[in-house]
């Protein structure tokens, strides 16, 4: 019986069994921290090399359109990342254009509907959800046929009032104001030609945006795959807009849902088409 209850001596099997499990324990938790450390510290230096992304235009080809609208076809390159895209995007007044938020309800082409409408130039609107019905805010002719959201990805709202075309943030929006045409999206992109920070940088996708520049410039524009994060990258580099400086953008639908149309002063038209039915389109036309 004393046998039996007596304690293990310190060189026992079962006590040298424990202690290798209690290093094993060890071992194990501290290579899980020394991994976690790792990648964090991979992460800050893909957002430190995004961050010093220098993008720079290799080419620039521009032509007319109607009322002093202008297309702008640029390439530009990151050179130390080996990587190039092509920006297309349409330039124009902001105070002697009017912004047209079309809806599309029958998921017609941007093409058939920019020309129906009159407008010189458009893309693809804002989100939408599984059931085709528009997320965020949606005026057309004064009318709004969806309402303001607040959620942390659209956070930006192209419009139209009095004063002319403008981009502004979800916070800054006044219903005492008389909004002729909006459309609300994001993120930003751009605030006062400076990137913002924090954008994804992993998924690269076709990318429409919008924004407003110096000397009464605003623009649509669309993007060759790239990220959030170097989308922003370029537009606040890379001289997009010609000699006006982008004092805000914001992100578009992107993805299959972006589209890019431009009528130029022979009525022909350049065209990016979409890869699936959108809900809603932006369009320009001059007052």
């Amino acid at each position: 019986m004393i046998r039996l209850f007596r304690r293990s001596s310190p060189n026992t099997p079962e006590e040298h069994n424990f202690g290798t499990q209690s290093v094993r324990f060890r071992y194990a938790s501290a290579a899980r921290s020394v991994y976690r450390s790792l990648l964090v510290l991979l992460s800050l230096v893909a957002l430190a090399a995004s961050a010093q992304a220098e993008w720079k235009v290799l080419a620039a080809e521009s032509e007319p359109g109607r009322s002093g609208f202008e297309h702008r076809h640029v390439l530009v390159e990151d050179a130390a990342a080996g990587q190039r895209v092509a920006v297309d995007v349409a330039v124009f007044s902001a105070k002697s254009t009017a912004l047209r938020v079309i809806d599309n309800p029958d998921g017609q082409g941007l093409g058939a509907v920019m020309k129906r409408e009159n407008c010189v130039c458009g893309v693809n609107g804002g989100y939408f959800d599984t059931e085709f019905k528009p997320i965020g805010l949606r005026v057309t002719g004064g009318t709004t046929f969806s309402q303001l959201r607040r959620a942390r990805l659209i956070t930006g709202i192209l419009l139209q009032s009095d004063r002319g075309i403008d981009v502004l943030r979800v916070s800054e929006f006044s219903r005492t104001k008389k909004i002729i045409a909006a459309v609300q999206s994001g993120p930003f992109l751009v605030e006062g030609n400076k990137r913002i920070r924090g954008l994804n940088d992993a998924q690269l996708a076709r990318r429409t945006f919008a924004g407003i520049a110096t000397n009464d410039r605003a623009f649509l524009g669309f993007c060759s795959d790239v990220s959030l994060a170097q989308l922003a990258n370029i537009l606040a580099a890379a001289p997009i807009a010609a000699d006006s400086k982008i004092r805000r953008a914001m992100n578009l639908d992107g993805g299959s849902s972006s589209a890019f149309w431009f009528e130029r002063d022979d009525s022909s038209a350049f065209s990016i088409s979409g890869r699936k039915p959108v809900r809603d389109f932006v369009g320009v036309v001059p007052k």
